[in-house]
């Protein structure tokens, strides 16, 4: 199983987009309190819609409990990492037990002690050099599909489920419309 673990979110909107990530993916959602909002906030529902029921999401007291409850391979998304997400193996990792992709609070990411204690295990996402970081949402989910990518998309459909895998074929559409 894959885990996208949040540190501490900050943002409503970004928790909200990564919680449709999740359940869109297959993936667990692992949140580490404290929060920087209530979870039944008005944005918080927005950015997730109705994904937010179908999400398998687990939550935290803290980061002591949280590293109780990994048993895998955790890997943290941080600007100070010097891999790319493709560098690491995701089908060792999974054959070895989960998959954890820890991602940090917006405001100051993943505390440097536990950064520095897992320097092997750390990545930053590609960027000019002028660039600090990506919205958190978005690096979830370029991370997450990358791990998918090296295990195959397991679960997951590559047609159109809901309308048909050939609803462009049955139908005409017209252009000027």
């Amino acid at each position: 199983m894959i885990h996208i673990v949040l540190y501490e979110p900050e943002i409503p909107q970004n928790a909200g987009n990564i919680m449709r990530t999740a359940m869109a993916t297959g993936c667990r959602l692992d949140m580490i309190k404290p929060y920087g909002f209530i979870m039944d906030e008005s944005h918080l529902r927005r950015a997730g819609m109705d994904y937010i029921g179908q999400a398998d999401i687990v939550e935290h007291l803290d980061w002591r409990h949280f590293i109780t409850q990994a048993h895998g391979s955790l890997f943290y998304v941080t600007r100070y990492g010097h891999a790319s997400p493709d560098q690491f193996d995701y089908r060792a990792a999974a054959a070895a037990g989960d998959i954890y992709l820890v991602f940090g609070k917006e405001s100051t990411g993943i505390p440097k002690h536990i950064l520095k204690a897992n320097l092997d295990r750390c990545m930053r996402l590609p960027m000019m050099a002028a660039a600090r970081s990506l919205n958190l949402s978005n690096c979830v989910a370029a991370v997450t599909y990358e791990v998918l990518r090296q295990l195959g998309y397991p679960g997951l459909s590559r047609d159109e489920a809901i309308k048909g895998p050939d609803f462009l074929e049955r139908n005409d559409f017209d252009a000027n419309h």
